[in-house]
């Protein structure tokens, strides 16, 4: 199946700057997040491919790096169109001649294409080389990302979040050979031992992984019962992230050996964490600023009053509203913000002046002794 274009999945153009891609991530997850949709089926998937898709462009480098394959057309033509390969927006052979290999290209230092999908996108395999299939030696264990959802008060006070993790880890029963205890292992005769075949698409030459020998050139006499001869099993497992002060959406953070298990007695990968927060029901964010919308009547605003709001930690605070308050009015107590990094904001409590919808005739007559008393129109 074709890798879908994550410009297109966001609906943003690819010259989009990236707050701008921050902000369309942020519609599209409130939008079609489960909770909100709990009579379709879809939206588990949607919000799923909207979180794979903000991981890599809401991140500059990974972001540069898709950009990259998208213009060689990693993507289905090159820069991201629908042309066929092997053609050039405005004609012409694509670089290097009519047989291009991905895995020739070596773009920015980063190795061949296979190697900007392995970093991007976890799969933890060598890069093929002369020698042929995979490393056999010690291997690091898989990285894992995942985007977590978090609460808007977890985010800004922190706290833990237990989370649990599907990961591929080697197979306890043959130790990763994907052989069955006694049976031995022989040169795979599809990839003749190589671990990798080639096939031809569009005028390009790809390599790929054996789908024989899955990379590792050779074969079992006989598959191991446990992993079917994958030489991993399927695993989950329960993590406790613990959630920095001060993170917003889009924050990532990276938890070391907490990824799949190593194969051959190789370290451990990492964990990589992007959180998703929730909106909060009262408080919204500007940047470390906590804004607390306060609904108060016409008598309050225009005699004066005070108030009482709640801190973030549950701390009450009195506010002094001066006569003649107009809606909107902010009003900021210092340091009762969101801390992060070392630096903690403010509290900003802004009034909504409540106007009522119906009078009582007693009302409505009191109002117009008012607005005749100031000279005031109705």
């Amino acid at each position: 199946m074709a890798q879908q274009d994550y410009y297109a999945v966001l609906g943003v153009p690819a010259s989009a700057s990236q707050d701008e891609i921050k902000k369309q991530y942020r519609k599209l997850a409130a939008k079609h997040h489960p909770d909100k949709n709990p009579n379709d089926p879809k939206a588990a998937d949607t919000f799923k491919a909207i979180s794979e898709a903000y991981q890599t462009l809401g991140d500059a480098e990974k972001r540069k790096q898709y950009d990259q394959m998208r213009q060689l057309g990693a993507f289905g033509g090159f820069g991201g169109g629908a042309r066929g390969a092997g053609t050039r927006p405005g004609g012409g052979a694509p670089p290097g001649g009519p047989n291009v290999r991905f895995d020739e290209f070596d773009i920015g230092g980063l190795g061949g294409l296979g190697d900007i999908f392995s970093s991007m996108f976890g799969g933890g395999g060598a890069r093929p080389g002369a020698s042929g299939g995979r490393a056999r030696g010690p291997q690091r264990g898989q990285d894992v990302e995942s985007t977590l959802e978090i609460p808007f008060r977890t985010a800004a006070l922190g706290g833990k979040v237990p989370v649990e993790l599907d990961l591929n880890e080697e197979c306890g029963t043959c130790h990763g050979t994907g052989a069955a205890p006694g049976a031995k292992l022989v040169t795979c005769e599809e990839c003749k031992g190589r671990g990798t075949i080639s096939f031809g698409q569009g005028g390009f030459a790809v390599n790929r992984p054996c789908p024989v020998c899955l990379g590792r050139g050779q074969v079992p006499t006989e598959r191991c019962p446990t992993c079917a001869g994958a030489g991993e099993v399927r695993t989950r497992r329960k993590v406790s992230i613990t959630v920095p002060p001060g993170v917003d959406t889009g924050t990532k953070i990276r938890l070391k050996g907490q990824g799949g298990k190593g194969t051959k007695n190789g370290p451990p990968g990492d964990l990589l964490i992007t959180f998703a927060v929730t909106p909060d029901r009262f408080y919204k964010r500007e940047g470390i600023d906590l804004i607390a919308p306060v609904p108060i009547n016409i008598a309050q605003a225009t005699l004066g009053s005070r108030v009482s709001v709640k801190t973030l930690d549950g701390t009450k605070v009195a506010i002094k509203i001066p006569p003649g308050t107009a809606s909107g009015k902010r009003f900021r107590v210092r340091g009762q913000g969101i801390q992060k990094e070392g630096t903690k904001g403010d509290l900003i409590v802004q009034v909504e002046v409540a106007v009522p919808e119906k009078l009582t005739p007693e009302q409505e007559e009191a109002m117009k002794a008012f607005a005749e008393a100031g000279g005031m129109k109705y």
